[in-house]
């Protein structure tokens, strides 16, 4: 698979970040690699799993040190896993970005406490079907099936997608998951999703056996993505980690077969995509 492209870092990306405006129903993301996003709508910012990490296996270098966070109004984490609730990422930003609020599911609660230094005060603590207000933000929690649910009986799925709205525009963000039934069909409740964030990297008996777990196929991203007819299809979760990737060529020819209506976007990381308002 070929290198990740890099469109901008560090200074130069967060300033991109502050000095971009969308128009009303509309917003912007910028892919950080792997399913780290940051997303913008109504000048109100979210950071989605931020991973800064420097670690050596790493594919897709960071595009951001922690400290340069300074722009954080909320951060969500999807589950546990390094590449999704990185403490070294949430203890910079928290310092950066003091009056950010972090959302993360009840199992994992106290890690961002004790992990990475996060009050407890700024914690909302999350299973599936919840419906926060957060930052301007309506953030509504969707139970994910990494391979399994693993629901706790007492704190919920530690496993989660979002559904983020603010001023007319919605996207969501699936978390790491693969097809359960009943998923479609939830996301159908609400009339339009401007774009739709999702893993693409699939999974096997080899990556079961290695304790890596497993997400939509490209062929699942995209019929999920194009059967909801997305006003943006993202696939993600593909480049970080050797043993652990796929070409996300194969998700574009494969929905441009069969949901030809549906656009897509492909590109580098630290790159300005806009979204909805169409």
């Amino acid at each position: 698979m070929a290198k990740v492209q890099i469109a901008r870092t560090n200074a130069a990306l967060i300033a991109d970040v502050d000095g971009t405006s969308s128009r009303a129903g509309g917003g912007c993301f910028w892919w950080l690699g792997q399913h780290s996003f940051i997303v913008k709508v109504g000048g109100r910012v979210v950071y989605i799993d931020p991973f800064l990490s420097p670690l050596p296996a790493r594919q897709t270098p960071p595009l951001l040190l922690p400290s340069d966070v300074t722009n954080a109004d909320l951060v969500l984490v999807s589950h546990g896993h390094l590449d999704h609730l990185d403490p070294f990422a949430l203890r910079g930003i928290g310092s950066a970005s003091p009056d950010a609020v972090f959302v993360c599911p009840k199992t994992e609660a106290h890690r961002l406490v004790e992990e990475a230094g996060i009050a407890e005060s700024r914690i909302r603590a999350a299973s599936a079907d919840e419906h926060l207000h957060e930052a301007g933000f309506a953030v509504t929690t969707i139970k994910a099936k990494h391979e399994f649910f693993h629901e706790d009986p007492e704190l919920g799925f530690p496993f989660l997608g979002f559904v983020l709205e603010r001023d007319g525009a919605r996207l969501y963000h699936a978390g790491d998951t693969i097809p359960w039934d009943g998923l479609e069909a939830l996301l159908r409740t609400w009339p339009r999703l401007d774009a739709a964030l999702v893993p693409i990297n699939g999974r096997d008996a080899e990556r079961l056996k290695n304790n890596i777990m497993g997400n939509l196929t490209f062929q699942e991203a995209a019929e999920l993505a194009g059967e909801l007819n997305v006003g943006l299809a993202v696939p993600a979760h593909y480049d970080m980690f050797i043993g652990n990737q796929e070409d996300p060529a194969r998700f574009v020819d494969f929905l441009e077969a069969k949901y030809p209506h549906v656009p897509h976007w492909v590109g580098s990381a630290g790159e300005c995509v806009p979204f909805g308002a169409r």
